[in-house]
């Protein structure tokens, strides 16, 4: 990725990781403090499973304590709303993420509900999520404040700026709004169903896609010169029998030619995923500890 305009979030996360990491040893050594994260991974998905394995060993490279609780495809809601409750009440304990997606017999809101809104690392409980909709702390998505650490770090002051979301789910669009309303852009919600979406796309300064849809955003579609953060990981067929790639929601090789900044898929927002969850975990610990939290 050595092309000017690439955004490459592999480098910046792991630029991240390294000052968690500093922040945690000198946690460590002024309060003898170390965060911990449990993750709770239910039934066997190969991809959750790569996905809990990743973030193990990352919090453990940054110096963090990481548990983890593997629990049957089949166990039953009570079961897991009681572990979750003992995790609630350990003190070792400072973030709680329970992996997506949960089996049928589990509510999830009624999951995301029960754990604590302190200990809640991926903000998605509905208190954290009422606290960033009015600007209060709070704790933040992790793919969305990893996309606005990225345009900051490329764009500087982002006030005044047209950004346009494509996509409104609770995880991604809905927070990145809120997160860059506060960044003091003008913010504009889009989805699959907006009048002239390629029309809407291309007034934007700031294009975030995350409607789950491969290749939707055509190049045409973009700003000359605009920021472009794709959210989308999508697997289609590759170009042998039988394999398959990651794209975006964005027609990469197009957008490429036209935008001031783009982050590719794989190697974009991804990385950043998990690297936010390192520092919602060291933020979390130091909000219960009442510590002074650092400047990430």
């Amino acid at each position: 990725m050595t092309e000017p305009n690439i955004i490459d979030g592999k480098a910046f996360a792991a630029r991240l990781r390294a000052r968690i990491a500093e922040c945690v040893a000198a946690l460590q050594q002024s309060h003898g403090l170390t965060p911990g994260l449990a993750v709770i991974l239910v039934g066997e998905d190969p991809a959750s499973n790569v996905y809990v394995r990743n973030k193990a060993k990352q919090t453990v490279a940054c110096g963090m304590r990481s548990v983890e609780h593997r629990l049957p495809h089949d166990v039953l809601q009570a079961d897991l709303l009681s572990l979750i409750a003992e995790l609630n009440a350990d003190g070792a304990v400072h973030g709680i993420l329970v992996q997506l997606p949960l089996p049928g017999q589990i509510d999830e809101q009624a999951v995301m509900d029960a754990i604590d809104p302190q200990k809640d690392v991926d903000g998605f409980h509905v208190i954290n999520a009422g606290r960033l909709a009015v600007g209060a702390a709070a704790l933040v998505p992790c793919t969305p404040l990893g996309c606005l650490m990225m345009l900051r770090d490329r764009l500087g002051d982002l006030s005044g700026l047209a950004a346009v979301i494509v996509g409104r789910s609770n995880i991604v669009g809905k927070p990145m709004a809120a997160l860059l309303l506060a960044a003091n852009c003008t913010v504009t919600m889009a989805h699959s169903r907006t009048r002239d979406l390629p029309g809407v796309c291309r007034r934007a300064d700031i294009l975030v896609a995350a409607v789950g849809r491969s290749e939707m955003i055509r190049g045409d579609w973009i700003k000359p010169g605009a920021a472009v953060i794709d959210v989308g990981i999508n697997r289609v067929p590759g170009t042998e029998p039988g394999k398959t790639r990651l794209v975006g929601d964005v027609a990469f090789e197009e957008a490429v030619q036209v935008a001031g900044a783009i982050t590719p898929v794989p190697g974009g927002v991804g990385p950043m995923t998990i690297a936010v969850l390192l520092r919602n975990t060291l933020i979390a610990a130091c909000r219960q500890a009442g510590v002074a939290e650092p400047d990430l």
